[in-house]
C-alpha cells in the first residue's frame, strides 16, 4: 500500500491547479453518488459498516493504521504513542451499541432516518415523525485535531448526507486515511466522500463550494466562524464550533482520599493526550488550598507524572518556532521565580518536553500548549471561576478532582457558571461518543424533523 489510488481530490499531486468548475462537478457527483448509493441505506446497515471500521482501526496489524503510525510525526505532527493512543480511544467508541445510544439520545428513536417513528408522548399525541439529513454537508475544519474532523464525517454518514471536507492547509492527510479506509470497506459509501485542501481564503472554490452545500460546518477561530458565516446563503444551515479552552479544579478533600501522587497521575494524561492541543486540553489546573495537601505539594507531583509520561509517551518534536515560544516563556517565570517565592518552576531538563508553573495568582492565563500547564492555589471553587470569568463563554470543559459526595453539588456550580461539560479529571480527554460539542446536541443539529399528525 506505498502508493494510494487517487480517489480524492486530495491524492492529487500538490502542482494540480483546482478551478472552480471542478468543485461544483465535484458536489454534483457527491449529491448523484448519495442519491444512488447512501439514501436506500438502513440506519442499521450503517451503523454496522461504522463499527466495522472502527474495529479495524483498532486492529495493530490493520494497514491504513500502520500507515499512519510510520508517517507520524511528519505528516501528523505528534509521536507515534501519542497518534497510536488517540487513535485506539477515538475507533473504540464506533461500536453498534455507542451508535445507536447516539441514534436514541438526539432522535428519540434508532430509525428516524429510515421511517415515521413515535415517541411515548408523541403516541399519546397522535403524531409521528421521521428526520432527514443535509444533501450536501460541508466541513472546514482547523485540523490541530484528527478527531473532530473523523467524527464530522461519521457524523455525515449517519445523516445520509453527501459530504465535502475541506480541512486546513497541511492537515489533509489523517481525514483523508479514514476516508480511503471506508473505500475499502464500503467504497459506494465513500464515493459520497470528497476531500479537497486549499490555502484558507480562496474565495472562487469556496464560494461554488458554499453555494452547493445545504448545511456547513467550520471547526476554528471565532474570526474565521464570523468571515464563513457572513459569506452563506440564508438557506444554508451553518454550524460553527469555535475558539474554546478547558480547566481543572481539584479539592482538598479529594488530595486527602486519593492522594496527591494519584490525582496528578490522572492530569498528566490529560496534559499529555494530543499533546495538549484540542479544546479539551487543560490550561490551568486550580487546586483548593489546605495546609495538608498545598497546591506546590500538587505541582511537584504534577511535574513528576509528566516527566513518567514523557518516558511511555513522548511528545513530538517540535518546531524551531514552537520550541522558542516555550523557552521564552520559561525564561519570563525563571525570572520571576527568582525573586518572588510566589512562583514556582519544574522543566524537563535538556528539552521542552513538559513544563509546570506554579503561581498563587488564581487568574486564568492561556498555556503555550505542548505539554505547559499551569498551576494554582484557591480558597474554594468559585474563586476559581472568578479568576477564569475572562474565558467564562470560551469554556468547554472543567476536569473535577472531588470525592463522592461533592461532585454534584460542584459539577452544579460549574454548570451554572457555564461550561458545558464536568467530567473527572483523567477524562478530560476522552468523552462518550454521545458528549454533547459545546452543549449541543452533535447529530441533532445537522438533521431536519418532519411532523406527521395522524
Amino acid at each position: 500500500m506505498n502508493h494510494l489510488p487517487e480517489y480524492f481530490l486530495a491524492d492529487l499531486s500538490p502542482e494540480t491547479l483546482l478551478q472552480p468548475g471542478l468543485i461544483t462537478e465535484a458536489c454534483q457527483t457527491l449529491k448523484r453518488n448519495r442519491e444512488q448509493y447512501l439514501l436506500p441505506q438502513s440506519t442499521d446497515n450503517l451503523v454496522r459498516i461504522l463499527a466495522n471500521l472502527g474495529e479495524q482501526w483498532c486492529q495493530p496489524d490493520f494497514p491504513f493504521r500502520q500507515r499512519v503510525l510510520q508517517a507520524c510525526p511528519e505528516k501528523t505532527g505528534f509521536s507515534r504513542a501519542t497518534l497510536e493512543r488517540g487513535i485506539d480511544f477515538f475507533f473504540s467508541r464506533l461500536t453498534v451499541a455507542n451508535l445507536k445510544a447516539l441514534m436514541r439520545q438526539e432522535l428519540g428513536h434508532e430509525h428516524r432516518l429510515d421511517q415515521w417513528t413515535a415517541s411515548e408522548i408523541e403516541q399519546r399525541q397522535n403524531r409521528l415523525a421521521l428526520v432527514r439529513g443535509p444533501e450536501l454537508l460541508v466541513h472546514l475544519t482547523a485540523g490541530n485535531l484528527p478527531s473532530p474532523a473523523w467524527m464530522s464525517l461519521i457524523l455525515g454518514l449517519l445523516t445520509r448526507s453527501a459530504q465535502f471536507l475541506k480541512p486546513a492547509s497541511d492537515t489533509s492527510y489523517l481525514p483523508l486515511m479514514l476516508a480511503h479506509s471506508l473505500y475499502e470497506i464500503a467504497p459506494k459509501l465513500a464515493s459520497c466522500i470528497e476531500i479537497a485542501a486549499w490555502p484558507g481564503g480562496t474565495h472562487d472554490l469556496e464560494n461554488v463550494l458554499f453555494s452547493e452545500a445545504d448545511c456547513v460546518t467550520v471547526t476554528g477561530s471565532d474570526q474565521t466562524l464570523k468571515a464563513v458565516q457572513a459569506r452563506l446563503q440564508p438557506k444554508t444551515r451553518f454550524l460553527g464550533y469555535g475558539h474554546r479552552v478547558s480547566f481543572a479544579f481539584v479539592t482538598s478533600k479529594a488530595l486527602a482520599q486519593d492522594g496527591t501522587s494519584c490525582i496528578a497521575k490522572a492530569a498528566a494524561d490529560d496534559i499529555a493526550a494530543w499533546d495538549q492541543h484540542g479544546c479539551l486540553s487543560p490550561h490551568v489546573i486550580y487546586v483548593e488550598n489546605n495546609p495538608a495537601n498545598p497546591a506546590e505539594a500538587f505541582a511537584e507531583q504534577l511535574a513528576n507524572a509528566l516527566a513518567n509520561v514523557e518516558e511511555r509517551e513522548p511528545r513530538a518534536v517540535l518546531s524551531t518556532e514552537a520550541s522558542a515560544v516555550i523557552a521564552s516563556r520559561r525564561s519570563f517565570y525563571e525570572i520571576r521565580a527568582a525573586f518572588s517565592p510566589a512562583t514556582l518552576c519544574w522543566f524537563s531538563k535538556n528539552s521542552t518536553a513538559w513544563s509546570v508553573v506554579f503561581e498563587a495568582d488564581p487568574l486564568f492565563q492561556i498555556s503555550c500548549l505542548n505539554r505547559f500547564i499551569y498551576v494554582k492555589g484557591v480558597p474554594q471553587l468559585s474563586e476559581a471561576l472568578q479568576a477564569a470569568e475572562a474565558v467564562r463563554h470560551h469554556t468547554s470543559t472543567v476536569g473535577l478532582a472531588a470525592v463522592q459526595s461533592e461532585v454534584r453539588t460542584l459539577a452544579a456550580e460549574i454548570a451554572r457558571w457555564g461550561a458545558t461539560r464536568v467530567c473527572p479529571l483523567g477524562q478530560m480527554q476522552t468523552p462518550p461518543l454521545t458528549w454533547r460539542h459545546d452543549g449541543r446536541p452533535a447529530l441533532g443539529d445537522l438533521i431536519t424533523w418532519t411532523d406527521l399528525e395522524t
